[in-house]
């Protein structure tokens, strides 16, 4: 089949542009308000962009319930900083809390059960409990494009560069990241989750860096 993206002339009840770009990592953000208050959400429209330095981005579409956009992306530009929290098998469920409409100022890593834990540059807490976390100074935002008829639902783009990076020295083995040590989870498309379960190695042919 063949649909134009743009009139969304699929047929289908629900969209499947999701359920096309996958597997998603997690972004599992948190923040901190002007009043020190703690903000945790997912986001799957979360990915690195850049090496040298480090950046990470994670997405929004839309407003979120009486506030102007997600909580998340108020925070990091009310105070500069955010956390990027990898989301493990066994955080999944809890993972699962924080994508529940809280009202702004609701700490939603104490509904989950989850524990902070100090970072060494920025504000906001880790997740003690996630087996990665990158430290994030806000860098900007950018607007997307708003389509017609979708005034609504603006898109935006919040990017930071990683300053410090924690792991779990129990997921490292012989100077690597084992990456099935703690399977991280990502989205597929409507409520569908996957985790990686297998690892296997393909050697780039010119580059002795991953012999």
């Amino acid at each position: 089949m063949f649909y134009d993206a743009r009139k969304r002339d699929h047929g289908f009840k629900v969209d499947p542009l999701k359920a096309l770009i996958v597997p998603r990592p997690i972004g599992w953000i948190s923040t901190v308000d002007v009043e020190g208050r703690v903000n945790l959400a997912p986001y799957s429209f979360y990915n690195a962009v850049s090496e040298f330095p480090p950046m990470v981005y994670f997405a929004i579409t839309g407003t979120y319930g009486d506030t102007p956009t997600k909580h998340s992306r108020m925070n990091a530009e009310a105070t500069g900083e955010f956390v990027v929290n990898m989301v493990s098998d066994t955080l999944k469920e809890r993972m699962n809390v924080t994508t529940a409409m809280f009202a702004y100022g609701i700490d939603e890593m104490k509904e989950a059960g989850l524990t902070p834990a100090p970072c060494q540059y920025v504000k906001p807490p880790r997740v003690a409990e996630s087996p990665l976390a990158l430290e994030c100074k806000y860098w900007k935002t950018i607007e997307l494009p708003i389509e017609p008829g979708k005034e609504s639902t603006p898109g935006s783009m919040v990017l930071g560069q990683v300053v410090g990076i924690h792991i779990d020295d129990s997921i490292l083995k012989n100077g690597r990241v084992d990456v099935a040590a703690f399977k991280p989870v990502a989205r597929l498309g409507y409520s569908e989750y996957t985790t990686t379960d297998s690892v296997w190695a393909m050697r780039r042919p010119d580059d002795p860096r991953y012999q």
